[in-house]
């Protein structure tokens, strides 16, 4: 699948990672995950539990993202190998602070099954596609899906790397908000990661320069397309400003072009 953004739809896009660039709430969450994020840390080196990590990340919030690192920080001092090796009752102990562990059980073997089918058939999966290998791992890994198979690959290969994860609130809150309109199931997450990386890639220098002028502390390789930040910037602008609009954001989206603090949030908090 591939996505050609219209001008409309690359203005729409540059207009919202700008406006919610400027908020102070979402640069602090930006720059204290972006380097190195708190749910997928740089301490981890080995590509299979980078996917492990991204698909146990599931189901946790920010309330036990302390019991989430602790499991996952325990889970690589053991390595892949040995964890895959686990019986059933280890990991439902190691998993218990993260819950549903026979969730986390069945995502583990069926990782294992289809990296030992990379290698029985001489595959690297670093070569693979990045789009052929999220469709993989969608179809063969227990509760993957598009959503999970997007971060497992972004992960495995590095924050840098392209792609932009989607997660259910981007397509229910964000996609609305910049007045798209997706199919039906799983596959908006992938229809709409397409088109916000087509945008991205289309403007690349733009968001660079955004993030210098927006005072983003932030490090981006010089080679690398800054999918990673706009990722960052709009997924803690909808944790922290779609989940539960406040009273400033405005309802008139995307007609009005200031998202937030505008004339119309002014009249209708008057009750006008």
């Amino acid at each position: 699948m591939t996505a050609k953004t219209t001008a409309a739809q690359r203005n729409r896009i540059h207009r919202l990672v700008e406006a919610a660039a400027t908020l102070p709430d979402v640069r602090t969450e930006v720059e204290g995950n972006h380097d190195n994020n708190r749910w997928w840390p740089i301490s981890i080196a080995d590509p299979r539990m980078r996917m492990l990590a991204a698909g146990w990340s599931t189901r946790v919030n920010y309330r036990m993202i302390g019991s989430y690192a602790d499991v996952i920080t325990k889970a690589d001092a053991a390595g892949f190998e040995a964890l895959a090796a686990y019986t059933d009752a280890d990991i439902t102990e190691l998993a218990r602070p993260i819950g549903l562990p026979q969730a986390r059980i069945d995502y583990l073997r069926s990782l294992n099954v289809l990296i030992g089918q990379w290698a029985k058939d001489e595959i690297d999966p670093a070569t693979i596609p990045q789009g052929e290998l999220i469709q993989q791992i969608a179809d063969q890994v227990h509760g993957a899906s598009y959503k999970v198979a997007q971060c497992a690959v972004l992960y495995s290969r590095g924050y840098h790397c392209g792609i932009i994860p989607v997660d259910s609130g981007m397509v229910t809150k964000l996609a609305p908000a910049l007045g798209f309109t997706l199919p039906y199931g799983p596959i908006a997450h992938e229809r709409l990661r397409h088109t916000l990386e087509s945008a991205v890639t289309h403007d690349a220098d733009a968001y660079r320069e955004m993030t210098v002028r927006h005072r983003h502390k932030v490090t981006i390789p010089d080679d690398a397309t800054p999918t990673w930040w706009v990722h960052l910037v709009l997924i803690y602008f909808k944790r922290l400003y779609l989940n539960k609009p406040p009273t400033h954001l405005c309802t008139r989206r995307p007609l009005c072009t200031k998202v937030i603090r505008c004339s119309h949030t002014a009249a209708e908090g008057s009750g006008l």
